[in-house]
């Protein structure tokens, strides 16, 4: 290499370097006037750049409004039964007996709460993990692959989505009391894998999230439709994937008309019923109030819930995020 080969390239170099600096500098410059612009007016859309105090306030009142039952249920969860009674429903007792209220919620009837949480991770994990696979194999194959009878599938699941679930409940007693599997787990298990809502919404995505392209270009590398679906399709699903399986956690963890027909004996009862249970023991004869007990176990169902969507909530703002950024 000649010295002026040598010298042109590191000038090229030094200029490469000079405009990286500018575009730093204006990358500077800019962030700068936006933090600027955001404290003196704050983060809004720029074709509306007027706050609203309305509005805050409204989305004020429907968060309290919202984050009411869960404040009444940690006040309470740490009164006794006579406290409970006895005072106000937004102040606390005269002890604090979190931790006796929740020995007494996994001792009370022979520990018979801990098999209603265990039964209904059961239906959770089965039920609802099953109806989210399906509904992402489903929802692909209707996006990606064209076949005949496609818009009477189609029809047929929007059909479902607007059918409410409780008028199918007596109707599937009927076939499962036919088929002699009530009162047993599976008939909480085989009715929850069925989601149409969560079919629907894995099509959409599916069609909009994963790119033709992406798919031929997989496919003339040679990989295979299972390969391609594993490797290049599902991470693009993620967000997609979450919020269905939310959609379908929270359905069969808060059931509670299903297994009210469907299942009898009380060691097969999920949360749910159980606590429902519970809170009618006092109007039975001889009964015993446990309100305590009832608010406790409340508390208790709902942790596994608000632990989920914290763990899983990056999913959706990484999907909120994609194609923001023009390239």
């Amino acid at each position: 290499m000649s010295a002026s080969q040598t010298m042109s390239i590191r000038e090229q170099e030094k200029q490469a370097r000079r405009r990286e600096k500018e575009r730093e500098r204006r990358l500077h410059k800019d962030e700068a006037a936006e933090r600027k612009r955001a404290a003196k007016s704050g983060f809004q859309n720029p074709q509306n750049p007027r706050r609203s105090t309305l509005l805050t306030v409204v989305c004020g009142i429907f968060a309290l409004y919202c984050l009411f039952p869960f404040f009444y249920l940690l006040i309470n969860a740490t009164k006794t039964q006579s406290d409970f009674v006895s005072t106000f429903g937004l102040v606390g007792g005269h002890s604090f007996a979190l931790w006796d209220n929740i020995v007494q919620v996994f001792t009370y009837q022979d520990g018979i709460f801990g098999r209603w949480f265990i039964n209904t991770i059961l239906y959770v994990v089965v039920g609802a993990g099953g109806a989210t696979l399906l509904a992402i194999m489903g929802g692909y194959a209707l996006a990606k692959f064209r076949f005949p009878g496609r818009k009477i599938v189609f029809a047929v699941i929007i059909g479902a989505i607007s059918v409410p679930g409780i008028v199918l409940a007596v109707p599937q007693f009927l076939l499962f009391a036919k088929l002699g599997l009530t009162n047993t787990p599976w008939a909480m298990i085989i009715p929850s894998l069925i989601s149409p809502f969560g079919l629907y919404l894995m099509w959409i995505f599916s069609d909009q999230a994963v790119p033709n392209e992406l798919l031929e270009a997989a496919r003339i590398d040679g990989a295979g439709e299972w390969r391609t679906f594993t490797t290049v399709s599902l991470p693009l699903l993620a967000p997609g994937i979450v919020t269905c399986s939310l959609f379908t956690i929270v359905a069969t963890w808060n059931n509670y008309i299903l297994p009210l027909i469907m299942i009898k004996d009380t060691n097969w009862y999920p949360l749910t019923i159980g606590l429902n249970n519970w809170k009618d023991q006092a109007s039975t004869s001889g009964g015993t109030a446990i309100q305590n007990l009832v608010i406790t176990g409340s508390l208790i169902t709902i942790i596994p819930l608000v632990i989920a969507f914290l763990l899983l909530q990056r999913y959706w703002q990484s999907g909120l995020a994609a194609g923001a950024v023009k390239e």
